[in-house]
């Protein structure tokens, strides 16, 4: 519990079987639920996340939005914080997410990694291709949102059932923050975090995944 809020951190993965050892470990205990969504790994990953105490789901369909839902699906808590399995957000940093989202009194807050402050974090090809998928989501719905790619957020399990959540892809990230911004009923923030070089192999694909983004982002806005 964080002042009497429970909290449930969700955390999608896919090979990550290093990475998950380091973000289990700094976990504050103040967390009541962790998640971890195994994508169908090859390696250990289920395995090291439950001997660390985390609640292993495993879903055999590849795909980042079908990962989340799935683990959506078996949240409890309040609150729901998000983040990935490589180490590359910043699981010290929970308190400060939970004290902003309660300070600035919103139901959905996106935690952008803008701007890089390590430089080893992210290359300038992956700058370039969240600008523009940034900057082109903030045109198509007329709201500012410095990182549409992120995938750290926090928000009330309760809003979901507001939301329309179909992508199965990496487009999963931009549609929930679009799905927030659009309801007249959800209140959305978004505050600046400090962003790690991850562990572990990678697997996006900037050119195909970012084409693919912009894509669905125009679908969903003139085509849904």
């Amino acid at each position: 519990m964080y002042k009497d809020r429970s909290i449930t951190v969700i955390i999608p993965c896919l090979n990550e079987e290093q990475g998950i050892e380091q973000v289990l470990r700094a976990m504050p205990e103040f967390v009541d639920e962790v998640i971890v969504v195994d994508n169908n790994s090859t390696d250990r990953t289920s395995e090291v996340a439950a001997s660390l105490g985390a609640k292993v789901i495993r879903e055999e369909v590849r795909g980042y939005g079908r990962s989340y839902k799935r683990g959506f699906a078996q949240a409890t808590s309040e609150l729901i914080v998000t983040l990935d399995g490589d180490h590359s957000y910043p699981v010290d940093a929970l308190s400060y997410l939970l004290e902003a989202f309660l300070h600035l009194d919103v139901d959905f807050l996106n935690a952008s990694r803008f701007p890089v402050r390590d430089s080893r974090s992210m290359s300038l090809k992956h700058k370039f291709g969240n600008l523009v998928l940034s900057a082109a989501m903030s045109l198509l719905y007329f709201r500012w949102v410095s990182d549409s790619q992120s995938g750290m957020w926090v928000f009330r399990r309760s809003i979901l059932k507001e939301m329309r959540l179909e992508s199965d892809s990496m487009a999963f990230s931009e549609e929930i923050k679009i799905e927030a911004l659009c309801s007249p009923r959800i209140r959305f923030g978004e505050i600046s975090i400090l962003y790690s070089s991850r562990l572990g192999e990678k697997k996006l694909n900037p050119w195909r995944d970012g084409f693919r983004n912009l894509a669905f982002l125009v679908r969903k806005r003139f085509f849904r």
